[in-house]
């Protein structure tokens, strides 16, 4: 087995997941994201239980494959290796999904499509075989609804039981989240016999659980639901939920939740999240909960971290960036854009969303991985990176 693969991270305390998750869906951010933090070593990506955001993190790994030599000649990631990919799913609701629709058959023959250029997934498209919107790559966003010239485009609704969603989001991944509370059992069973068939194919199943009166027997009372496992379990300690890029105190409390599921002593992996930022891997290490060689082989320790908004908010400089490169090379470049009709109907702000695919900066392709790798490797010290990655500059004009 490669050393470094998501398993082995587990049994050995290094384990690194990049959370994307149910209130992040920009596509272009979430490939983006994916790309870069999977070329710096992260072991799992997690996205949200929607088939567009799941075909967009794909995407992001198949193109890494291709860029896996390079980023190990520059010391970023082992060779071979690709982080698992796992879906989060709510017990407390049910998926809530958003589509763009219109009837292709009432555009103008000289519409400029001005919804072509600013779909973010490249869900609208125009051509011989088929035009409309293709679901599996719409999200849902809506910024094609204002633009449409003659307002045809509307969006609808609809809502999926987890028996429905299951087969849509389950095949094929590698792990599954399952987000729940003290007090939700019931809605619990019902989300886990919807994902119970899909479980043998699994590597892996995580609960996500923040703190609350009677944790401990909830966790305990979900364990007896899901055993026996024939894969892996985390136990997710949400201590501070979307609070990572607060500072100090956020990593206090999801450190502090953590260690009281170790002391528990629930069978599987616990794995810290909510509240996560710079300071938490070197707070676990100060406090002897990091990394088995530290310690005797009787102890529990943390078998990793997950990272959201402080993750995301790292790489920030360089996507936004990528967004002014977009704007320029394309946007103001383009024949279509440059109509009558789609003069009346462009801004700046929508500019913004012509994405850009990291790849094809690969200057800020590996900025955006040295800063990525900047935070993996706070877990997996082993990791040597080389230091000749060019510094980022200001922001583009």
């Amino acid at each position: 087995m490669d050393l470094y693969h998501p398993l082995r991270s587990l049994r050995e305390g290094s384990w690194f997941k990049l959370i994307c998750g149910a209130s992040f869906q920009h596509l272009p951010a979430i490939r983006n994201l994916v790309l870069a933090y999977t070329l710096a070593g992260a072991d799992c990506v997690d996205v949200a239980a929607d088939p567009a955001v799941i075909n967009a993190a794909r995407s992001a790994l198949a193109v890494a494959s291709h860029w896996q030599g390079a980023a190990e000649q520059k010391g970023f990631n082992r060779a071979g290796a690709m982080p698992w990919l796992m879906v989060s799913l709510n017990d407390g609701e049910d998926p809530h999904f958003r589509k763009a629709t219109f009837d292709p058959e009432q555009c103008p023959p000289d519409c400029a499509r001005p919804c072509e250029a600013i779909c973010p997934a490249q869900a609208i498209v125009f051509n011989p075989s088929y035009a409309g919107v293709v679901e599996a790559s719409c999200y849902g966003c809506g910024r094609c609804v204002p633009i449409c010239p003659i307002q045809t485009i509307t969006t609808r609704s609809y809502v999926s039981t987890p028996a429905s969603i299951a087969p849509l989001v389950l095949s094929g991944v590698d792990a599954v989240e399952i987000h729940t509370q003290v007090g939700r059992l019931e809605d619990f069973k019902r989300l886990w016999a919807a994902i119970r068939p899909f479980v043998f194919d699994l590597k892996l199943i995580a609960i996500s659980c923040p703190d609350g009166e009677g944790l401990i027997d909830y966790l305990w009372a979900l364990y007896d639901i899901i055993r026996p496992l024939p894969c892996s379990l985390i136990w997710q300690t949400d201590g501070r939920p979307m609070s990572g890029d607060i500072g100090a105190g956020a990593t206090r409390a999801a450190v502090k939740l953590g260690q009281k599921v170790l002391q528990a002593g629930p069978p599987g992996y616990v794995q810290l999240a909510g509240g996560t930022n710079s300071h938490t891997a070197e707070k676990l290490k100060a406090l002897g909960l990091l990394h088995q060689q530290d310690a005797s082989s009787s102890d529990r320790l943390i078998a990793g971290i997950a990272y959201g908004s402080y993750a995301r908010a790292l790489l920030a400089p360089v996507l936004e960036q990528l967004e002014h490169a977009e704007i320029r090379n394309q946007a103001w470049e383009s024949p279509t854009l440059k109509t009558g009709l789609a003069d009346r109907c462009w801004s700046m702000p929508q500019a913004r969303f012509l994405a850009r695919h990291l790849e094809e900066e690969p200057d800020l392709l590996w900025q955006a991985v040295h800063l990525a790798h900047s935070l993996v490797s706070q877990l997996k010290p082993a990791m040597k990176f080389k230091k000749n990655i060019p510094k980022i500059s200001g922001t583009m004009g």
